[in-house]
């Protein structure tokens, strides 16, 4: 079977990297290469959300480790990243920030704050934000796919971990937006049918859904809200830390530069509302998959100290919650069904972590390079080619270091990024009195808040802290804002087209 699997995943790969040169043929530009030229429908649109959305963070560190630490109670993230994350991100911010960044000439996140506000610095000191703070992010994807790469092909984690570096880079490389979001339609077939499957075969084994549902919610099945972070570690109460969870994965994308990217490149304002329910409902079954399959392992393994022996840490004595998922799969799924999941996770893994690169690469060659400077096309086009790659081997060290839990890398991340842009990316598009001041302000409470806390605090406040910064420049900027003088009424008219 494992020979099967290496196979198969063998031809997956070869179909990505053909997507790939394919795509490269029609990209002549920097458009084409960081938004497919503004022309992807809303069945493209709505799956490279989706599929950017959900990675191998979700199905192997966030159902694993919050699966077990809070069981059916995670049911509360499902309904955050499915009405919020997804439902309300495309209703309120997908139509108006499609034709804003096309009247401001915007391609990424700093390129419409510069524009936003007119502040060349502005640009710059985000770009850097989304370089250092995307690094992480991309790490925890490698470490997630990498622990069931382990599992499934019996590869080494460094040997899982190379691979795939090698296959993003070369695969990004050679087509940028345009491959990912063709390659994301047929992986987001792939991940679809693989939940599916998955759920129905698992809940099954146990009686059914119903049932299963009826059992996770016993109390001898279901962990103590404090169960996470671990007991004896200092933390706030484990319903403080569920809901910090809820908002950073549900309010978090709004800001994220890899998400937003989505809305650029929509074909038009006309295709928002199809993307939005096929992007919902997609949402909607990814997230339930991952989070109903961890809490269903403690149905599985009713004798933790036994069952989890094999994925016990020497240093700390406890279980590798990164590694349940891993186990869970190939002690209870069906080989056949094994190479579902695989394929699924490998599928989600490989999106998130394209538009990673390839928002970060931009971070470098457009708003840093093409901001201070008159580059050409294909001197920009170049740098990106050549930044993806430093991207990929930046997050191959941090995951071979196995720096910290998949979660708390993902955590910090989205925490920063959404502290930084949220406030002044939300009040820019929708309310006209913001101003340069109110911007900076909101960016720099968002940053420092989450560093500060993420350092006083300790890992096992994480959550926490992300949400924290997350909502601290939501109230500095409109009262920034306020206490300075008014926009230039004319960049405001042509912001809002009024012009």
């Amino acid at each position: 079977m494992s020979l099967l699997y290496v196979s198969i995943v063998v031809l997956y790969v070869l179909i990505m990297l053909g997507v790939g040169y394919w795509s490269m043929r029609r990209t002549k530009n920097v458009g084409d290469f960081f938004l497919g030229g503004r022309t992807l429908g809303p069945w493209m649109s709505a799956f490279a959300y989706g599929t950017t959305y959900f990675s191998a963070v979700l199905f192997i560190g966030y159902a694993g480790r919050l699966g077990w630490g809070f069981g059916i109670h995670t049911m509360w993230i499902v309904l955050g990243n499915t009405l919020v994350g997804t439902l309300l991100a495309w209703m309120v911010l997908a139509g108006r920030t499609r034709d804003m960044t096309v009247r401001l000439n915007a391609m990424t996140m700093p390129e419409f704050l510069r524009a936003r506000y007119d502040s060349m610095p502005l640009q710059v000191i985000a770009a850097v934000v989304v370089f250092v703070f995307l690094v992480p992010y991309s790490a925890s994807v490698y470490m997630g796919l990498s622990y069931l790469f382990q599992k499934a092909l019996g590869l080494q984690y460094d040997e899982a971990l190379i691979f795939l570096a090698l296959l993003t880079g070369v695969y990004l490389v050679m087509g940028g937006y345009f491959a990912v979001a063709v390659s994301d339609f047929i992986r987001g077939i792939v991940e679809f049918a693989g939940v599916l499957i998955m759920v129905l075969l698992l809940a099954g084994m146990k009686g059914g859904l119903v049932t299963t549902f009826g059992a996770l919610l016993d109390p001898k099945n279901a962990p103590a809200m404090g169960f996470y972070p671990p007991p004896g570690d200092p933390s706030f109460p484990g319903w403080v830390t569920l809901w910090s969870l809820v908002l950073i994965t549900s309010f978090g994308p709004w800001a994220l530069p890899q998400m937003v990217q989505k809305f650029y490149s929509i074909r038009s304002t006309a295709d928002v509302k199809r993307a939005m329910i096929i992007a919902t409902v997609f949402a909607f079954f990814m997230s339930f998959g991952a989070y109903y399959s961890g809490a269903l392992t403690h149905l599985f393994f009713a004798n933790p100290a036994a069952d989890l022996a094999s994925i016990v840490d020497p240093a700390t004595k406890r279980p590798n919650l990164d590694l349940l998922m891993p186990l869970f799969i190939m002690s209870y799924v069906p080989q056949w069904l094994v190479l579902v999941v695989l394929l699924m996770v490998f599928s989600a893994s490989m999106s998130s972590l394209s538009s990673l690169v390839l928002v970060s690469s931009s971070a470098i060659a457009i708003d840093i390079y093409g901001a201070t400077g008159k580059p050409s096309q294909k001197h920009t086009m170049l740098l990106m080619r050549v930044l993806c790659a430093v991207f990929v081997a930046l997050s191959l060290l941090i995951a071979l270091s196995q720096f910290d839990v998949i979660v708390n890398l993902m955590v910090i991340a989205w925490g920063a990024l959404s502290g930084a842009f949220l406030a002044p990316y939300l009040y820019g598009l929708f309310w006209k009195r913001t101003t340069k001041a109110g911007a900076y302000a909101g960016m720099i409470c968002g940053v420092g808040a989450a560093v500060v806390l993420f350092l006083f605090w300790g890992k096992a406040s994480i959550p926490v802290a992300g949400a924290i910064a997350m909502i601290v420049p939501l109230i500095v900027v409109p009262l920034v804002s306020l206490a300075t003088a008014p926009p230039d009424k004319a960049l405001v008219a042509k912001a809002f087209g009024e012009g």
